[in-house]
């Protein structure tokens, strides 16, 4: 089976060094804020499903809690496991897999580390191995970017140069996908990647979480935890709760 564009561009160095300017300030305070939030209890088990390199892992590590870290990416979580401890691990995983089963206290799913399958039935049973990794009563938190205010002000075409790297990036919508081409030239080799992430609005997640065992308990629109707004808000989200099937 051939290797879909998330198993390319998130094991590759390229990706990191694109996006190197990523805000570790602006992730441990949205961690600060969801924690202050949800008040976990300091035996809280907290499992964080595409933790990339780890950066919110290591942050909800160092806050004193148990933390899991999973990702399909083989180089983050070689990357990651480097800093492991008595409560911090990662694992090579899918998502749309099973990992443990009424486990965790907590889900989290942070910086759009969603939507990028085929179909919806594929993201529903992400959201049902979510749910079945949970305890009673556990939570989901999901955060995804505000699909409305993306396509609002979608730029067709970008270049950015980092650490000598001249990316051309090409941005379209095309069957409910926001598809990103990344082309650029490194040591005199050409490079091609694509991002797929399906345009997903509140109402396809209310659909998707209501199939899934989910409840929506709050939704937020940036990491300050202020109300969505669809016209406003950068971000998408959400805090659910784990329902009884």
């Amino acid at each position: 089976m051939p290797k879909k564009w998330f198993h390319n561009w998130f094991n590759s160095p390229y990706y990191h060094i694109l996006y190197n300017n990523r805000n570790d300030e602006e992730a441990e305070l949205f961690i600060d804020n969801l924690c202050s939030f949800l008040k976990p209890a300091s035996s809280s088990r907290l499992l964080d499903i595409a933790c990339g390199r780890g950066r919110h892992s290591f942050y909800l590590n160092k806050k004193g809690y148990d933390v899991t870290g999973i990702d399909l990416s083989l180089a983050n979580i070689k990357y990651a496991k480097q800093f492991e401890n008595g409560n911090l691990q990662f694992y090579v995983h899918d998502m749309r897999y099973l990992f443990y089963i009424n486990y965790f206290d907590i889900a989290f799913n942070l910086f759009t580390s969603f939507g990028y399958f085929e179909t919806e039935k594929d993201h529903i049973n992400s959201l049902k191995t979510f749910r079945k990794s949970l305890k009673k009563d556990g939570l989901l938190v999901l955060d995804y970017f505000n699909t409305y205010k993306i396509l609002k002000h979608l730029s067709p075409q970008e270049t950015k140069n980092v650490g000598g790297i001249v990316f051309n990036i090409n941005k379209q919508v095309l069957d409910g996908k926001i598809i990103k081409s990344i082309i650029f030239d490194h040591k005199s080799r050409n490079f091609a990647f694509k991002e797929e992430v399906n345009a997903f609005t509140l109402t396809d997640f209310e659909r998707m979480f209501n199939k899934s065992g989910f409840k929506i308990a709050h939704c937020f629109g940036n990491y300050d935890l202020q109300p969505f707004d669809e016209l406003r808000s950068d971000r998408l989200i959400f805090i659910c709760k784990k329902i009884d099937a």
